[in-house]
C-alpha cells in the first residue's frame, strides 16, 4: 500500500524573494491599517486640541446648561426599556426561525436600519402625528408624539430599535439550538432553560446590541429634529447651539455627549471579545448542562 508524504516534504524552502514580498506585504498592511486607524480617530483628536478647561467649565456651568443631558439620559433609558422588553422576543424568534416568512421579517429591520433619520422623522409625522388616527388615539391617553418628552422617546425608539434586534438575533444565533433542547430534556421548562442556558450565553453579544442601541438612542437626532424638537435632548442642544452661537461654543456639549454615549459600546465590546477568548469548545455545552 502507498501513502502520500506530507505536503511539508513536496514544498521546498520559500525563496528568499518571496519572503522580502511576504514582509513587504505585511509592512504596508499595518501602514495602511494605521492611516485608517489614525483617520477615523481624528476628529476625536481635533475636538480635544480645539477644546480647552476654562471653555468646558464656562459652557456647562451656566444655568441649565445640563438640563438637556439630563432630558436625553432619561429618553435613552426609557426607550431601552422599551427596546429589551419588545426587542428581545422578536430576536429570540428571528433566530430560531419560529416566525412565518422569515426573510420578511429580517428585510424589514434591515429597511429600518439603512432609512435615512431625516425620512423616519417625516414618516413618523404620518404615522403617530397629533392628526393621524394614532395621534387621536395617543391624545385619549393626554399623550402627544409632537415636541414632547414621549415624542423624544418615539423617536430614538426608532433610530435605536434595528440595532438593537439586529445585534440580539446575532447573539442567539450563535448559540445552539441543542443546549436549549437538552435543558428541557433535563425537566426545565421553556422559561427556565431560556432563563439559565440562553441569556447567559447570549449575555455578551445581548449586552453589545444594547450599548450599541444606547449610543444610537442618545446620538438621535434626524428623527428628534422633526417630531421632537422640544424639549432639547443634547444632540439638539448641541444643534441649536451651534446655529446660534458658533462651534466653539458646542463643542463641551459634544465632549459631554461622547463621554455618555461611547464607553458603555467600547467596554461591552471589550467583554465579549474576552468571552469569546476565554470560553473554549466545549465550554458553552458543560456549564448550562452542569
Amino acid at each position: 500500500m502507498t501513502t502520500t508524504p506530507p505536503l511539508h516534504r513536496w514544498a521546498g524552502p520559500v525563496p528568499a524573494g518571496g519572503r522580502r514580498v511576504v514582509g513587504v506585504l505585511g509592512v504596508l498592511g499595518v501602514l495602511g491599517a494605521a492611516v485608517v486607524w489614525l483617520a477615523l480617530l481624528g476628529p476625536l483628536g481635533a475636538l480635544v486640541a480645539h477644546l480647552s478647561p476654562s471653555a468646558i467649565r464656562s459652557s456647562l456651568s451656566a444655568p441649565q446648561a445640563l438640563a438637556p443631558l439630563v432630558t436625553s439620559l432619561e429618553a435613552s433609558a426609557i426607550a431601552l426599556g422599551v427596546l429589551v422588553v419588545a426587542g428581545t422576543p422578536l430576536a429570540w424568534a428571528m433566530a430560531r426561525n419560529r416566525l412565518p416568512a422569515p426573510r420578511l421579517w429580517e428585510s424589514g429591520v434591515l429597511v429600518a436600519l439603512l432609512m435615512p433619520p431625516l425620512v423616519i422623522g417625516l414618516l413618523l409625522v404620518f404615522l403617530v402625528g397629533p392628526l393621524t388616527p394614532i395621534g387621536h388615539g395617543l391624545a385619549q391617553l393626554h399623550l402627544s408624539a409632537s415636541n414632547t418628552f414621549f415624542a423624544l422617546v418615539v423617536a430614538e425608539i426608532y433610530e435605536a430599535a434595528p440595532y438593537y434586534v439586529l445585534g440580539a438575533v446575532a447573539a442567539f444565533s450563535s448559540i445552539e439550538p441543542e443546549l436549549e433542547e437538552h435543558a428541557r430534556l433535563l425537566g426545565d421548562t421553556w422559561w427556565r432553560s431560556f432563563r439559565r442556558v440562553t441569556l447567559p450565553l447570549a449575555a455578551p453579544g445581548l449586552s453589545s446590541a444594547l450599548t450599541m442601541a444606547w449610543a444610537r438612542a442618545m446620538g438621535a437626532f434626524g428623527a428628534v429634529l422633526v417630531i421632537a424638537y422640544h424639549p432639547y435632548g443634547l444632540p439638539m442642544q448641541i444643534w441649536v447651539t451651534l446655529q446660534q452661537t458658533g462651534l466653539a461654543a458646542a463643542l463641551p456639549f459634544v465632549l459631554v455627549l461622547l463621554v455618555v454615549a461611547l464607553p458603555l459600546p467600547v467596554l461591552a465590546y471589550v467583554w465579549t471579545a474576552r468571552a469569546r477568548i476565554a470560553s473554549g469548545p466545549g465550554d458553552a455545552i458543560a456549564d448550562p448542562v452542569a
